[in-house]
């Protein structure tokens, strides 16, 4: 049985149109994938834990949460459009009872912005109700999108999440138990997928073969002991979980009252985490690689300041991304680290659409200029990544506006050239400025008095990895899970080629 409390009628139209939505809410820069979260936990109150986790991992995604719980056979679903902190309140939470729980924080990849494809999907099954949480994205929906209708599979959603908790349904209601029916549906998948996956037994964490999107596995003291499943350990930490592991590429771990079962259902596992979740996605405080991002970032900024030194007065990071490389430039560069711009930290998502005249004025929503710390000077700005150089050129007009005479651009990263299909909201290739446009061309684009960019080598030798364990297609085109050509062909439009800096 299925106790659904919040239905999926569709209240909020498709933000796609919205004029608003392509001016305050798509900055410039690829969109977060999204968060996931799952618990088992008997005897805990495991929805409102599940909400601190998805909370922790609001920076994954804003446009909608959701959690399901398992108390049995029943199944207590609760989801809609908004924040975690709009989603739910105590007494929808204590409305979702359980011993385990799963839930989702989305930015829309594959499927638009509206609150039938919001997470998770519920679905029944021979074996009773499964509900799954999913970040990535499939390259071959269209594929596995038609063998599902073709078996008469009632798809009610555009995403491609809802096509693969059909796929683990379909192979059960044929005969097989949760572990066979999961792993004969993930072998139908292909692209990025970190899975968590909720069943009246237990609770799944999946990653796809090449691990292109996080999950981690974490402990929660007690006999016995307990199991969280995240994207990122900030959402472990929140709730007072000890970090295990990682999931592994290719891995499914099966939690239930016996403990963690780990499968490796993929003979042949590459690691190709997304790198653009060190540089950008990931909260600064999680850890990968036994350290925090923030020293990751900081080391990029170190680097940066070797291959790209400049005579300045001040350096500053665009909050908050740029911060921590915006320090390590400072410290290697020896220019001193001030505050240039200051952030509204509680401006969300709104659909309120500035008046033309605030337009034209440069509404300034999100972030505001320190005029006394810049008047006179000349100005270092780093920030993470340029996609479309549209709000990097506003803010070069506002810090010359704040009386900046020099202003000079550094990004911890090299030029994004092509388009993400595994889960990063980006454009289409010819969207992409420095796709089309030489370093040069953009400099004088966004009017500074110079820009560099990190070299991709000095990018992937900072991580202190095997260079070749990360996926970095959006800087060199080379994806690491072929692409079909349908799929292709609706974002990559340009010819192949890496952009030298």
């Amino acid at each position: 049985m299925t106790s659904i409390h919040s239905v999926t009628s569709d209240e909020y139209p498709d933000q796609t149109n919205n004029p608003i939505n392509s001016y305050e809410n798509h900055p410039d820069k690829p969109e977060e994938a999204c968060g996931v979260f799952g618990i088992y936990a008997p005897g805990e109150n495991v929805a409102k834990l599940s909400y601190f986790g998805l909370y922790a991992l609001q920076h994954r995604g804003q446009e909608s949460a959701g959690i399901a719980t398992f108390e049995g056979t029943k199944v207590h679903l609760h989801k809609d459009m908004g924040l975690v902190s709009q989603v739910f309140n105590e007494s929808v939470l204590e409305q979702l009872p359980g011993s385990h729980a799963i839930g989702h924080t989305r930015y829309s990849t594959t499927g638009s912005s509206r609150k039938v494809n919001a997470q998770p999907a519920v679905i029944k099954t021979r074996l009773g109700s499964l509900a799954l949480a999913h970040n990535g994205n499939l390259v071959n929906t269209v594929q596995l999108r038609q063998e599902l209708l073709e078996n008469k599979c009632n798809l009610i959603t555009t995403t491609d999440s809802e096509m693969i908790a059909f796929a683990i349904a379909q192979a059960i209601d044929a005969g097989a138990d949760w572990l066979e029916g999961a792993i004969e549906a993930f072998h139908r998948c292909q692209g990025a997928f970190s899975l968590v996956i909720g069943t009246p037994s237990g609770v799944m964490g999946v990653r796809d073969p090449n691990g292109i999107r996080p999950l981690v596995i974490g402990t929660l003291a007690g006999n016995p002991v307990r199991y969280v499943l995240a994207s990122e350990t900030c959402g472990l930490d929140i709730i007072g979980a000890e970090y295990l592991r990682d999931v592994e590429p290719g891995e499914l771990v099966w939690i239930t009252e016996e403990g963690l079962a780990s499968y490796h259902w993929s003979q042949q596992p590459q690691r190709k985490l997304c790198i653009f979740e060190m540089i950008y996605f990931a909260r600064p405080d999680s850890v990968m690689h036994n350290e925090s991002l923030y020293s990751y970032r900081m080391r990029l900024g170190r680097q940066l300041a070797k291959e790209s030194a400049v005579e300045a007065d001040i350096v500053f990071g665009v909050p908050d991304s740029g911060i921590p490389a915006a320090i390590g430039f400072s410290q290697a560069s020896g220019v001193m680290y001030m505050e240039g711009l200051i952030k509204n930290r509680y401006v969300g998502r709104t659909f309120i659409q500035p008046t033309q005249t605030m337009r034209e004025s440069g509404i300034r929503m999100k972030l505001n200029p320190l005029k006394d710390v810049l008047v006179g000077k000349r100005v270092i700005i780093v920030d993470d990544s340029i996609v479309r150089g549209t709000t990097s050129r506003k803010l070069v007009k506002t810090l010359r506006e704040a009386g900046a005479i020099e202003v000079h651009m550094r990004i911890s990263s090299p030029p994004v050239t092509h388009p993400c299909f595994y889960g990063i909201d980006t454009d289409s290739q010819d969207q992409l400025i420095a796709a089309t446009k030489s370093v040069e061309e953009i400099a004088k684009q966004l009017e500074v008095d110079s820009l560099a960019y990190l070299s991709w080598e000095g990018m992937l030798t900072a991580t202190g990895e095997d260079t070749n364990s990360f996926c970095s297609a959006c800087f060199t085109g080379d994806y690491p899970v072929a692409i079909p050509e349908q799929v292709k062909r609706s974002k990559l439009i340009l010819e192949k080629e890496k952009v030298v800096v």
